[in-house]
């Protein structure tokens, strides 16, 4: 074969498979766009929820600050690892409600649960929560609105006495109750 001849080949060939046609273009465009909107769906919906997460976060942030309740020693004595309320504790917090109730005010309560530096940080933070749980299901016991109240663990990063004696450690085993407008 001559140098012509092999030379036009290779064009007609180059030409008839190197070439996409617009149709194949466009359905693989139109897959894309399809994939790429669906992950955008996703993502929009995550943010929506984070969004109204950071609204009620906010809600709280925004409230002036009223007072707050310290649940420790003299009245919720959280024994190590445990997040059960006392009966003294129920008392207090049964009162708490009344108040909120009499007071009739929008009000919001953050709950923040706290530990001693006894064991891992990740497992107080889990007991933190726990605590502050039990206040926040007590209360609503006793009719406050879950929507008022936002529970938050510190765990052992916030104590209130010095972790390395016996007093110190139960002083920081407490829930803090946070009111505000």
């Amino acid at each position: 074969m001559n140098a012509s001849r092999l030379a036009l080949l290779a064009a007609a060939v180059f030409a008839v498979s190197g070439c996409a046609t617009k149709s194949y273009v466009d359905e693989r465009v139109a897959a894309m766009e399809s994939r790429v909107n669906g992950r955008i769906d996703e993502w929009s919906a995550t943010s929506r929820e984070a969004l109204e997460r950071a609204e009620m976060a906010g809600k709280l942030a925004e409230g002036k600050f009223l007072y707050t309740v310290v649940l420790a020693e003299d009245d919720l004595n959280f024994a190590t690892d445990r997040a059960t309320l006392s009966e003294l504790v129920q008392s207090r917090l049964t009162d708490l409600a009344g108040r909120l109730k009499a007071d009739n005010a929008n009000v919001y309560l953050e709950i923040q649960g706290h530990t001693d530096a006894t064991g891992p940080a990740d497992y107080n933070r889990q007991l933190g929560l726990r605590r502050a749980e039990a206040v926040q299901r007590y209360l609503h016991t006793k009719g406050v609105a879950l929507d008022r109240m936002a529970t938050i663990s510190y765990g052992e990063d916030a104590p209130a006495a010095d972790n390395s004696t016996a007093e110190g450690r139960r002083a920081n085993r407490r829930v803090e109750v946070v009111v505000l407008k």
